[in-house]
């Protein structure tokens, strides 16, 4: 036990270390691909519904939980890193964004059981070190006929095997933290409740900017592994 807290409070320390340059990502050109595509397979499997309320597990700065709101969602987004959450708080405010962002535990949801009309997590899964727990703690705070969607990056494909390259050799990559999961994986999570999965970011990491484009992502999508996956269940 003492174990397991002191890798999380060293996960926990090393994301306020790099919260405020952890937006800088998405202003290259292939982190706003990512994005782009990753918001566009997580709203085609997850279709949010005017005042319905969200839990945003591992919101970090805040993207999605704006996302969400934008939408017309009441947002609680948490996550375990206190600078992220303040970074994401001033781009709420700065966006004219009521959200609540709240710094809690996955393994230890501060909620009642069936608070949330959805719950919501993107980018985050792969740091999670127990996935059935976290799930389940998720499942437990979602209300009865709603939805759960979960999206990280993929272990089998080209970004994850870079990612997991970089855990090896550098000592101050944040993916040395992770645990990557394979779409089955995530999937058997919950079979029995799973509604629809899907796959993008089919263009690899090194790709030259002059590939970073849509006609290249469904053209490699025939071929590749996607570098993102997500799964959506439903609490009958």
């Amino acid at each position: 036990m003492k174990k397991e807290i002191c890798k999380e409070a060293n996960v926990m320390s090393f994301f306020n270390e790099i919260a405020g340059d952890y937006d800088n990502w998405y202003k290259t050109k292939i982190g706003s691909f990512a994005d782009k595509v990753e918001t566009r397979l997580a709203f085609d499997l997850f279709v949010p519904v005017q005042g319905m309320r969200v839990l945003d597990v591992g919101c970090g700065t805040g993207n999605f939980s704006i996302k969400l709101a934008q939408k017309g969602c009441k947002v609680t987004g948490i996550d375990i890193s206190e600078k992220m959450l303040h970074i994401a708080r001033k781009k709420a405010k700065m966006a004219g964004l009521n959200i609540e962002f709240k710094k809690v535990d996955v393994y230890d949801l501060d909620f009642l059981d069936e608070s949330f009309d959805a719950v919501f997590s993107m980018a985050a899964f792969e740091f999670i070190k127990e996935p059935k727990k976290a799930f389940d703690e998720m499942y437990r705070v979602l209300k009865t006929g709603g939805q759960l969607l979960i999206g990280t990056i993929n272990k089998d494909s080209s970004w994850g095997r870079l990612y997991m390259e970089q855990a090896q050799k550098d000592p101050d990559s944040i993916f040395r933290f992770a645990d990557f999961k394979t779409l089955i994986e995530l999937e058997n999570l919950d079979k029995k409740h799973l509604m629809k999965s899907g796959e993008c970011l089919f263009i690899p990491p090194d790709a030259p900017e002059d590939k970073i484009s849509q006609e290249e992502e469904k053209r490699l999508a025939k071929t590749e592994r996607g570098g993102f996956i997500c799964a959506l269940w439903k609490k009958k």
